[in-house]
């Protein structure tokens, strides 16, 4: 599915994971205390692509959904299931809809970091003919998520910091807005996002989870 008509794709993330409890730790192991992770200000990504070519890209974003992630917490706590609360309220779904917003820009591949004269850099041209597919992922099962609606796109320039230079290679950001149903869905399935090229090469791939 092409993400975008006239242009296209970015990404990336930082996953919240903690190990199961054990049923049957050793009595000389410590007791393991309760971990709580806060979820004030949604879900955030920060990953990295690659292309063809030596160009690489790093996509940077959030899950938001209005109010919903305010005082948000999973708690994990030994020899209970994971769960999620805002106050004394327990949560188990995502709201009816939620907000992707995401960025996409240039990045030193890991490899040519000392190599910078020879950097290549995303163009328009190579960012339009991406496609963004996004998921919803339960244990190994993906199930494609065909409504999403993109209600905003920019393309930013980035200012060099000579400003003097003339000889400098266009370099620019791509961000953009979409909206996701998520009615019904529950907090324990991740949302996953795959960037492919038109070849249909995975370039990116990055899963946002509770």
């Amino acid at each position: 599915m092409a993400f975008y008509r006239h242009t296209a794709i970015l990404f990336t993330l930082a996953a919240l994971l903690t190990a199961a409890p054990s049923n049957a730790a050793p009595a000389s192991a410590p007791a393991r205390e309760k971990t709580v992770w806060n979820y004030d200000g949604g879900i955030f990504l920060d990953t990295e692509g690659a292309l063809a070519g030596g160009l690489c890209f790093r996509v940077v974003g959030r899950v938001t959904a209005h109010d919903f992630f305010d005082d948000l917490k999973r708690i994990d706590a030994p020899g209970l299931n994971t769960i999620f609360r805002r106050g004394k309220e327990a949560v188990t779904q995502f709201p009816s809809q939620l907000l992707l917003q995401f960025v996409i820009h240039d990045f030193p591949c890991a490899m040519k970091l000392q190599d910078v004269g020879s950097r290549n850099y995303l163009t328009r041209a190579v960012v339009s003919n991406l496609r963004l597919s996004l998921y919803w992922k339960r244990g190994i099962e993906l199930r494609p998520i065909s409504d999403y609606k993109v209600q905003a796109f920019h393309i930013r320039p980035i200012i060099p910091f000579n400003v003097s230079a003339t000889d400098l290679p266009e370099k620019l950001e791509w961000s953009y807005e979409v909206e996701i149903p998520s009615e019904g869905v529950p907090l324990t399935d991740s949302l996953v996002l795959i960037i492919r090229t038109p070849n249909d090469q995975v370039a990116a791939r990055v899963a946002a989870r509770m």
